[in-house]
């Protein structure tokens, strides 16, 4: 079915209640129910270089291992790691799943 959603706005609330009964009533798709879950979830929070070679570490995974999982290239984890840059976009997704999930959600 769907998954368990954080919401802020109590209008948000009752736009993801709304969309769930219609869901569960079969007048919305599985598809669109998923977009309003999108709607209704936190944003992902920013992960700092500490937090990143922890996680890798706490994986056990070298630089070039999580850059192939994160289809990105060494230099930018190590620039991760380093704080010169910082993991946006798909990557910061990514890098949130392997941290709620696991190395097993990614592959």
């Amino acid at each position: 079915m769907t998954t368990k959603t954080k919401v802020k706005s109590p209008i948000l609330v009752a736009v993801h209640d709304t969309a769930s009964d219609l869901h569960r009533q079969g007048f919305i798709t599985k598809r669109q129910m998923n977009q309003y879950d999108a709607l209704c979830l936190d944003p992902i929070p920013p992960y700092d270089s500490e937090e990143i070679r922890a996680m890798r570490e706490k994986l056990k995974l070298s630089q070039t291992v999580l850059a192939s999982v994160l289809n990105t290239s060494v230099s930018t984890i190590r620039k991760w790691e380093q704080g010169d840059k910082h993991p946006s976009g798909p990557s910061l997704k990514l890098l949130n799943l392997l941290d709620r999930k696991g190395l097993e959600a990614i592959l």
